[in-house]
């Protein structure tokens, strides 16, 4: 053989054994990679208590699951256990925590702290819980130095617990702010079982621990915080092609893609990025966009571009409330004029639609299961205002943007979210009504400060059999949920409200609970001056009527930056729902000009009583807004009323006398009361230059 081909033999030899070798050795070193050890620390949430099953359905197991065989996942949890080491049963002296230590996890996650809010421990021991709570993380660090801890913030305890109000409630947020204070004074990453969970009370059967369902949205949490993988690049519910942002300020705009993303946003020639944190969440601020567009919006990530078109710069509404707010605009008696006139580019419509009216119906069980869930309102994307847009949209909402945009020359966005008779419970968020009127809560079924008819067409709907924890669009807190949480990262420049028919019963619960809705919403977009413009109820026989309006007024001074649309004068004897919605939303939108937009020549509001002096066998009525006061057709002013006693009152004469009305009666020689309109169903008809109707009063 020639020396030439003998070398190249020898050398394709020693090439294959080298590869042989090689193959030998990776195959060697996959047979010993060790699976990543997840040690799950914690109390009975972690072990699984309240499960048939917890070593197939607690968290620990589930994520398991999730994680799949390159993870092994260890459940240390002892029901009971304390995190502070002086209290009734401490982690750290269990056999649970021995074995985890034993386990030498790669990843630690600790879920600690329920069990402290006992009586027994939080109030004697507090000042132990960030020192203690740092001993176990040092333990966990010390059996293996390289491992990666993550610490949870609490599950929610529910307002059902026995000991909610009488400490619990208190000291569980207590403890929250402290564990946050662990994670950053240890160097740990922060995850959160709370926020998720808030919001499913119908997931803890005893008030405490969750179902299988809850224990699984648990373990999905923890599997993004471990792989990153949080479902790739998405957008905020309801940014969509069609939508309006900003116009000329500033704004945020957030997402979720899986960890350590670039996130690349573009619109109008700017250009900005972001980088995904641990949590799945990017933000970046869009500088001011110039009124009007279309625009683009691209939002690029490393495997994901979302690309939204015929994208606006204006001014962005909410308008919620219940069935008056609903009313279509199809409906309306102005409707045959006003439909083929709707054709405007510039007004976008985002129309949340239930899944299911709260008519007199039983629902089926998939109904029940999606509102258990929160899906509770269709899918929606912003459209385009037009013919065949417009019908089916709120009336009020449409003649609200139709003036806005008439008067600002912008797009104008309008959001209707709105349910016909839910009562405002059901629209403010839990925390609020936990801590400011948790009464409300208590069995809401049976709950008189919730009304009769609310509640009774709920057990309708539900069924007569339905599980204790089954809910309910007319349940408190369910409505913010389901359809207001949802909508906070949308950049609104204010709300109009209509609503009030399903709280009339109470006028006193209601006077508590508008200005906790006003603050709450105020909180959740994170303005504390948030525009706030709401429907005075209209006329209808309903005899607690007219003390309830006369409510709404007061919270006018009571709430600032609020306006208050009359609308008495629309109402109808027999019928709850009116149709003439125009003038209504004329009205909401007069607020907006003038109080936002800087339309100072614009009037307001219609006549609203600012004070009363008697002399001379007379009662001397002042109003704000009370420039031209005449009566709206030509007759004499009507349904004032006048009493030297309270409860003893007589129909009165009364004239416009420059900016005051003079309310006399032969009856009352000496007066020392006057009210107005104060009939369920008024024929009042007292307005101002602007032809604004005055609103029910009366003096005190």
């Amino acid at each position: 053989m020639p020396a030439e081909e003998l070398l190249f033999v020898l050398t394709m030899k020693k090439f294959f054994l080298f590869f042989l070798a090689c193959l030998c050795v990776l195959s060697a070193m996959s047979g010993e990679k060790k699976p990543i050890r997840v040690s799950c620390i914690g109390n009975s949430i972690t072990y699984g208590s309240g499960l048939k099953q917890p070593e197939v359905d607690s968290y620990p197991s589930q994520l398991q699951v999730l994680l799949g065989d390159g993870y092994e996942v260890g459940r240390f949890g002892k029901p009971g256990a304390t995190l502070m080491n002086r209290a009734y049963r401490p982690y750290m002296q269990q056999q649970e925590f021995k074995d985890a230590m034993a386990f030498h996890g790669d990843i630690a996650v600790i879920h600690l702290g329920v069990n402290d809010t006992d009586p027994r421990a939080w109030p004697n021991y507090r000042d132990d819980f960030i020192g203690d709570y740092s001993a176990l993380i040092d333990s966990v660090r010390k059996s293996n130095p390289k491992c990666r801890v993550i610490v949870a913030r609490m599950t929610p305890l529910s307002d059902r617990h026995y000991r909610f109000l009488s400490g619990t409630r208190d000291w569980h947020a207590e403890i929250q702010q402290a564990i946050e204070q662990v994670a950053e004074r240890n160097g740990c990453e922060l995850i959160s079982f709370y926020e998720p969970l808030r919001c499913r009370p119908e997931l803890f059967p005893d008030a405490i621990h969750p179902n299988r369902e809850g224990y699984g949205i648990m373990a999905q949490i923890v599997y993004s915080a471990i792989t990153g993988d949080y479902g790739g690049l998405q957008l905020p519910p309801y940014f969509t092609d069609n939508m309006v942002l900003p116009r000329e300020r500033p704004f945020s705009l957030q997402g979720v893609s899986d960890a350590g993303d670039r996130v690349v946003v573009r619109i109008n020639g700017q250009k900005h990025t972001a980088l995904t944190g641990i949590d799945g969440r990017w933000e970046v601020t869009v500088e001011p966009l110039p009124s009007g567009g279309p625009y683009t919006l691209s939002v690029k990530g490393k495997k994901q571009t979302i690309e939204l078109h015929n994208v606006m710069a204006g001014e962005l509404w909410l308008c919620s409330g219940q069935s008056n707010m609903t009313f279509q605009l199809q409906q309306c008696s102005t409707a045959a004029d006003d439909i083929p006139l709707s054709d405007n580019p510039d007004i976008r419509l985002l129309n949340l639609e239930a899944r299911g009216l709260t008519n007199n119906i039983q629902w089926s069980e998939g109904a029940l299961d999606s509102i258990n869930k929160l899906q509770y309102f269709t899918p929606a994307v912003w459209e385009v205002c037009s013919p065949q847009t417009s019908p089916r949209f709120s009336a009020i909402g449409y003649y609200f943007a139709r003036e806005l945009r008439d008067s600002l020359r912008c797009p104008i966005g309008v959001i209707n979210n709105a349910i016909g008779g839910s009562g405002i419970e059901a629209w403010i968020d839990r925390t609020t009504v936990e801590y400011e009127f948790p009464a409300i809560l208590r069995d809401w079924t049976r709950n008189d400060f919730i009304q009769d008819w609310v509640r009774g067409r709920a057990e309708t709907n539900m069924g007569e059999n339905h599980d204790a924890l089954q809910r309910h669009p007319y349940q408190p807190c369910y409505l913010y949920e389901a359809g207001i949480a949802p909508l906070t990262s949308l950049p609104i420049s204010g709300v109009v409200w209509y609503q009030g028919e399903s709280n009339a019963h109470n006028k006193d619960a209601h006077d508590i609970l508008f200005p906790l809705l006003v603050s709450s919403w105020r909180k959740a977009w994170s303005q504390p001056a948030l525009p706030f413009y709401y429907v005075q109820l209209s006329s209808l026989n309903r005899p607690s009527w007219p003390w309830f309006r006369y409510s709404q007024y007061k919270l006018l001074s009571r709430v600032p930056h609020t306006g208050m649309a009359v609308s008495s004068d629309v109402g109808d004897s027999l019928d709850v729902h009116p149709r003439n919605k125009r003038p209504v939303g004329h009205r909401l939108a007069v607020w907006a000009l003038h109080d936002c937009y800087g339309f100072s020549r614009i009037v307001p509001s219609g006549p609203l009583f600012r004070s009363v002096r008697f002399s001379d066998g007379s009662a001397w009525v002042s109003f704000d807004y009370s420039e031209g006061l005449h009566s709206s057709d030509g007759a004499p002013l009507r349904t004032f009323e006048v009493a030297e006693r309270e409860g003893e009152f007589f129909p009165a004469e009364a004239v416009v006398v420059g900016n005051e009305v003079r309310v006399s009666s032969r009856k009352v020689p000496n007066p020392r009361f006057v009210r107005y309109g104060w009939q369920p169903f008024t024929r009042a008809n007292l307005v101002n230059g602007a032809g604004l109707p005055a609103s029910t009063f009366r003096n005190e």
